[in-house]
Formats: C-alpha cells, structure tokens, sequence
C-alpha cells in the first residue's frame, strides 16, 4: 500500500513567481537542503478529487483531453476518476467511458477511487490496473465523508485489499485530515506520523474541494508545486510548460480563472 498526502491547502503564495522564486532561494538554508529528497513523486489528482466538486457536469471528451495533457506532461501517477455511485457524486457517472478513453502511457499509473467492493468490482471490469482506497484521521469527516466511522471504514478496506492481492492489483491509501479538519479544527501530530514524505498529492489549476466538507479551500496547485520543487533542484519529471498548458484548457473548458499562481504570473507576463 502506498501512502500519499491527501488534505486540502489553503494557498499563500506570493502573487508573482518571481516573488516566490526569491522567496525559495532565500528563506531555505544550504544546511537544510540536505535533508530534502533528490526527488519526489507528485501524483495528479484533479481528472478526480479537481473535478468531482464541479456544479456542471465535464463532458467525458474533456475530462479524457485533460487527462491525456497530463500524461504527455510527465506526471507519473493521475488519479483518473472514482467508481462510485452517480447518486452521490453526479460528476463521475462517466467512469468507465473516462477509464477505457484515456491513452496509458508507458510508465505511468491511472488509479482510481473505489470507496467500497461495489466500486472495486466495476473498476476492475473496466480494465483499472490500481486502486485507491481513501480513509480519515477525523471521525468527524469520515462520518461526513462516507458515513461511517474509522473504525468501520478500516473494516470496508479488508474486503477491498484481499480481493486487490488476490486480483494483484496495488492499492494506494489516502489518509484525509493529516493537517487539519473542516470539522474538529486542529489534528494532534501525534495522531498522524509524517515522517519522510515524499509523496505529494496536487490538482491541476488548484481545481478542487470536498463536496461534503463546507468550506474546503480546493488543492494544492500542480503547477505551483513543480515550480517550486524545480527550485529547490529536486527532480519530479514533470514537464512545467505542458502542465501549463494542460491548466489552461481545463480553466477554459471550466469558464474559470486558475488558482495556480504560477500561471497567473505566467498570464501576466
């Protein structure tokens, strides 16, 4: 099982990139970018978590460009799209056609969401070669979120996790609220152990929000991530022009201004 960082930032960068460039250079110590990995793997999630929150519904050629765009970008995982019921989440009823649409890659991953053996088994049906299984460090928000305890959803995972070993499909875990909860406030760091991360999940344009928790302020923008690894010379693959350009299509289909500070200074040069 592989674990990313899934939690909703709220952004402070600075307005130009230049800015955020000097800030980079300036404020990190030569001491302490030695204890910085020389790489970190991003994994894509707005094709899903960027998406789902969308009051209009993305038509299915859209959501399978975006995804494409992302892939010749470079990014190594994109989270496609979740198996989950159209009652709850209207924008990925389109799942399947999402999944069998899209072009794969050599050497990148394309899980998908499935939050119980129902999503799993039609993940599976439609050619998903991995899967994510997504719990909470807040009872709260899992209660909110999936409507049942941590305790219960551990016990949704089992059935899940043996059927991927037996099927040899990986599963990917995220683990919600490491930072913080829209409705407990503060998580101990005690609850939580982030040692070591080198895993970071992000959205492309800063798309996103959890449809269940009022107030979420959306993701981590791809594009801001990249630039700033990039300047910290840690290595990501990720080719920023094409994530740019894969931003600005989405933003164009959406009828919405990036999030992405990166591409706004990028706009206003």
């Amino acid at each position: 099982m592989h674990y990313g960082l899934f939690c909703h930032f709220k952004e402070h960068y600075h307005e130009a990139a230049t800015v955020l460039d000097w800030t980079v250079r300036t404020k990190v110590s030569t001491s302490s970018m030695g204890t910085f990995p020389k790489q970190v793997k991003i994994v894509e999630v707005g094709p899903r978590d960027g998406l789902q929150n969308e009051k209009n519904v993305v038509p299915t050629a859209v959501k399978i460009r975006l995804i494409d765009m992302l892939s010749e970008a470079g990014l190594p995982v994109i989270e496609a799209t979740s198996f989950v019921s159209p009652k709850w989440v209207p924008q990925m009823a389109d799942h399947t056609e999402v999944l069998r649409g899209i072009q794969k890659f050599p050497g990148i991953n394309y899980p998908v969401l499935t939050p119980n053996m129902k999503g799993f088994e039609a993940a599976v049906a439609a050619g998903a070669k991995e899967v994510s299984i997504f719990g909470a460090v807040s009872e709260l928000f899992t209660k909110k979120n999936v409507n049942c305890s941590i305790a219960e959803s551990f016990q949704r995972f089992d059935g899940i996790m043996k059927a991927a070993q037996a099927a040899s499909i990986p599963v990917r875990g995220y683990i919600s609220c490491v930072l913080g909860c829209p409705y407990e406030g503060k998580i101990s760091p005690a609850k939580v152990a982030e040692m070591g991360v080198s895993v970071v999940d992000a959205s492309v344009a800063g798309l996103g929000g959890c449809p269940y928790a009022q107030g979420a302020s959306g993701n981590l923008a791809t594009e801001d991530l990249v630039y700033m690894l990039s300047g910290l010379g840690i290595h990501t693959g990720v080719n920023l022009q094409k994530l740019l350009e894969a931003g600005d299509f989405i933003c164009q289909a959406l009828n919405r201004k990036t999030s992405s500070k990166v591409a706004q200074a990028t706009c206003k040069l």
